[in-house]
């Protein structure tokens, strides 16, 4: 970028947002060309949905993930996986780096696979181009590292946004599971990205959401046991859906490379036979969503819809072909909701609500109990509904899901798969969930350290001598002063019968509170020997101390 550049748009903070502008309004055009794309290629491959051919039916899925898989092995091999785990290395291993060649990739594989049929989703690749493009733009415009690191997740948010229509549901995602902890500038160009994206993507394919949403609401307050049962059954099947890829994904990794040609085959093979009697099984499935919503399919088929996708959705990612989980998760959740509320209506039909709602509800519970985002699941189900009280039921659903989930799978999806493949990516579950040390766990008390300031000097080294600390506070009329056993032997010498509050200076700020983490303790320590613990209503209260070696005993009896 030319130095004249910079005097444009003010400084480095100003051209980061200008910057996410124009990398959500890219992201946009891009995922609006993925989305055509994707449905071109079905058109040509599967041909007509409402009555597809059966030998297109059973043979295209093969032959796309034939063709795809020599795409990806030949041609494209940083492709494999969704897209997530590969934004977070960017961040936080290859200093925002993502190859512009692994963006074409993503968008040639990907809609190949999906568009002939594979049971794979979109919107992960979307937030993967959405990521290359703004690491793209991050170089042109030679950010410093600090904000180039930043800027694939501002792209990840833009793509996502535009692929779901949705941009609170992005942003949370990539705040949520992907960065983890930011700023408010970080904040703002994601918030920016996501939003110039969706504006761009309404623009090309207008403003509808992405499913057809009925009216909700709820029938009778006993129809919470049935949304509780959905958030069991949920919980489960996420369950076996995580750890089937899991565990089959590095086994068939393990198997000889020439296998890799033919896995996807063989999983197009499995998906077209059985999309011979099941077709909605095939690509993403939205249709198949907006149908169930609609209550277009009787309870048992639902039933058999939810647990095929599973098994197609497994075994197309676990082959290697490159691809999305979040529409498999979102299909097989409105099955299953849907197929719950057909067996509520044969138990209870009085006091059961309409299926759009269970279809919904079911959707956020299976995101959260597969993904592991429990908050962007609420908000995803909020925002594609448009109606706020349906949050009552995904939240009682959506907990209970994602607590199965983490009881019997301790380490989420994204995290699994991303040390599978050697990557040690940072958990933000495992940062949630960790419990923080404070400094009222490792502070000392406050007897015994300190001195009163109205006594005298000889009176303080006196009373300090028969007591085994080194270092002491002093109350002062207005704060609190330190000073050391051997400082105040020498002090006696010199003025021994003045007041000792006299003779000292109040400490800088600042003080620590009880409930601050020992990160703050450590920067307010300095050079300093002791700091005070102070309440937080009453700075002239003094409830502990804290010295350098009560953190590091901390920090071992953590690690130990």
């Amino acid at each position: 970028m030319k130095p004249g550049a910079w005097r444009l748009v003010g400084n480095e903070e100003r051209l980061f947002l200008v910057v996410a502008v124009f990398i959500g309004i890219y992201a946009g055009l891009a995922v609006v060309c993925f989305r055509l794309a994707i449905e071109a290629v079905r058109l040509q491959l599967l041909g007509s949905e409402l009555a597809p051919d059966w030998w297109r039916t059973l043979l295209m899925p093969a032959a796309a993930g034939g063709v795809v898989a020599i795409m990806v092995n030949r041609v494209f091999p940083t492709v494999r996986g969704s897209g997530v785990n590969q934004t977070k290395a960017a961040l936080y291993i290859y200093d925002g780096y993502i190859a512009f060649r692994t963006v074409v990739g993503k968008f040639l594989t990907c809609a190949l696979a999906i568009g002939g049929g594979q049971s794979l989703g979109p919107e992960d690749p979307s937030l993967q181009i959405g990521a290359g493009l703004g690491a793209m733009f991050g170089r042109r415009f030679r950010l410093s590292r600090e904000h180039l690191r930043f800027i694939p997740p501002i792209g990840a948010a833009a793509g996502l946004a535009a692929a779901f229509n949705s941009p609170v549901t992005a942003v949370l995602f990539v705040i949520e599971e992907v960065i983890g902890r930011w700023s408010a500038g970080v904040l703002g160009a994601v918030v920016l990205g996501a939003v110039a994206s969706v504006v761009t993507e309404q623009w090309f394919l207008g403003d509808q959401p992405l499913f057809r949403v009925p009216d909700y609401h709820l029938v009778h307050a006993s129809e919470m046991l049935a949304y509780a049962g959905l958030g069991l059954l949920g919980g489960v099947l996420s369950l076996v859906f995580v750890k089937g890829v899991v565990t089959l994904r590095p086994r068939m990794r393990a198997l000889p490379v020439w296998t890799w040609y033919v896995q996807p085959v063989a999983a197009g093979l499995l998906i077209g036979a059985i999309g011979l009697r099941f077709p909605q099984v095939l690509g993403d499935g939205y249709a198949a969503i907006d149908g169930a919503m609609h209550d277009q399919f009787a309870w048992p088929v639902l039933a058999a819809l939810c647990l095929l996708k599973v098994l197609t959705t497994t075994a197309s990612f676990v082959s290697g072909t490159p691809g999305g989980l979040f529409a498999p998760t979102l299909f097989v959740g409105a099955m299953l909701g849907g197929a719950v509320c057909g067996l509520q209506r044969l138990v209870a039909p009085e006091i059961t609500g309409p299926i759009g709602a269970y279809a919904l509800v079911g959707m956020g519970t299976m995101f959260a109990g597969t993904l592991r985002a429990p908050i962007t699941s609420v908000f995803m189900i909020v925002e594609v509904s448009g109606n706020y009280s349906i949050v009552v039921p995904v939240m009682v659903s959506n907990t209970i899901a994602y607590l199965v989930s983490r009881q019997f799978q301790r380490v989420a999806l994204f995290d699994q798969l991303a040390r599978q493949d050697g990557v040690d990516l940072p958990s933000m579950e495992e940062e949630r969930e960790h419990r923080a040390l404070t400094v009222e766990g490792v502070m000392r008390a406050a007897d015994g350290i300190t001195l009163a300031g109205d006594e005298t000097v000889a009176q303080a080294a006196a009373r300090a001598a028969q007591l085994s600390t080194e270092h002491f506070l002093v109350a002062l009329p207005h704060g609190w002063a330190g000073i050391s056993k051997t400082d105040l032997q020498a002090l006696r010498k010199q003025v021994g019968d003045r007041p000792l509050a006299a003779e000292l200076q109040p400490l800088a700020p600042p003080y620590l509170y009880p409930d601050q983490s020992l990160d703050v303790a450590l920067r307010a320590l300095g050079q300093r020997p002791l700091v005070p613990v102070v309440h937080r209503a009453d700075g002239a209260q003094l409830v502990g101390a804290v010295a350098l070696e009560d953190l590091l005993r901390a920090y071992r009896a953590a690690e130990g």
